[in-house]
């Protein structure tokens, strides 16, 4: 027995360059560098965040809950929907506004749906009023799968009108990301009523599910629009390494699992392929282990200007926030931020007035902070 767990404390060690720091390349800026606001510490492993019209906070919380925060106070949201799947990595997770929010109070959703052997992931609309969810409904459900991991659950708004939802290869299923007969691994597209818009990419064709708009993806847990490139960015977890940013084209396939950087849990190889033809490149990757990528916003704001276009992920295995420096829709370097923290990243968002508001977890707790320069 001995002699298994210290082969398998090898591998492990092997595996994450045999106890090296991985990343040791990567400039570390501390917390120091930041003035850090503590919007709320009463949370129970947050997930998403949404910035309301008054200046509130909408936090979703994997537990199946959600609160308002606003001025340091958190209030409980009633009206979730009734059917949430708390197993595994599922349950209530992704938050966005509807473009017109202040005219509508329209708010989305996501969240595991179904039992332990048959889940998915499902994009619940309502409307807000308050501390409470009106007239709610599921307007989609993903193809289901008997595991409790990768859901995606990240959402935005493109400019149209339309509502991008990221979904998950269900773990089990990576060769499913490649079938275009299901939704597990791809990206969806839907109308605000869950209808699939009239020029999705693969609408019309035979044995294809319409609501797809791109496939070959793992398990997506960063999504981003910005406005002023007209670009849609996402980030999803790798195995053992190769996580990825990636920009997002409907129609296209980003590789998985037919190309990937990272290796399987055991380190044996899943493909040959780092690229592949007929498939997206990664505008960046994370090797030799994966940061575990959590939440992403590409940054617009004042108070950051050596920031403009960069993106921000949040990493969870790594417990850091990291800016990938992209000039354009290239990456030309990166850095590691606030690790001194120690603490688990799941989302980041944009304020209104340019703070970067940032999303930790524990294992019983979590934070809700927003970063301005020291």
């Amino acid at each position: 027995m001995k002699r298994a767990i210290l082969l398998f404390s090898a591998l492990i060690l092997t595996a994450c360059g045999g106890g090296a720091e991985p990343f040791a390349d990567i400039k570390n800026i501390p917390s120091t560098e930041f003035t850090i606001e503590t919007v709320s510490d009463d949370l129970t492993k947050p997930w998403g965040v949404a910035v309301l019209p008054s200046g509130a906070y909408f936090v979703t919380e994997i537990g199946g809950t959600a609160k308002r925060i606003e001025d340091g106070t958190a209030q409980a949201i009633t009206g979730l929907p009734d059917d949430i799947l708390v197993n595994g990595q599922g349950g209530l997770m992704g938050v966005v506004l509807a473009p017109d929010f202040i005219k509508t109070r329209d708010i989305f959703l996501t969240y595991a749906y179904g039992t332990e052997k048959a889940n998915g992931t499902a994009v619940y609309r309502a409307r807000l009023q308050g501390d409470k969810l009106e007239a709610g409904r599921v307007i989609f459900r993903s193809t289901e799968k008997a595991a409790g991991s990768h859901f995606g659950g990240r959402m935005v708004f493109l400019p149209d009108g339309t509502l991008v939802v990221t979904l998950g290869d269900g773990f089990a299923y990576r060769e499913q990301a490649q079938v275009l007969s299901n939704t597990l691994g791809k990206i969806v597209r839907l109308n605000r009523d869950g209808t699939v818009p009239n020029d999705n990419p693969f609408l019309g064709q035979d044995d294809v599910e319409p609501q797809i708009y791109s496939y070959g993806h793992r398990n997506v847990q960063g999504l981003a629009y910005d406005t002023q490139s007209g670009t849609l960015w996402a980030h999803e977890h790798g195995p053992n390494g190769g996580d990825e940013l990636n920009l997002i084209k409907g129609g296209a396939n980003y590789g998985w699992p037919l190309a990937t950087s990272g290796t399987d849990y055991n380190r044996a190889k899943i493909s040959p392929f780092k690229t592949l033809s007929g498939t997206e490149d990664f505008v960046y990757d994370w090797v030799p282990v994966s940061i575990a990528p959590s939440g992403l916003t590409i940054y617009r704001g004042n108070m950051f200007p050596d920031w403009q276009g960069d993106a921000l992920v949040g990493a969870l295995a790594n417990k850091s926030l990291w800016r990938v420096d992209l000039e354009g829709t290239k990456a030309v370097g990166a850095e590691r931020l606030l690790g001194d923290l120690n603490q688990r990243v799941r989302d980041v968002k944009t304020d209104r007035d340019g703070a970067v508001l940032v999303i930790t977890e524990s294992a019983d707790g979590g934070q809700l902070l927003r970063l301005t320069p020291q």
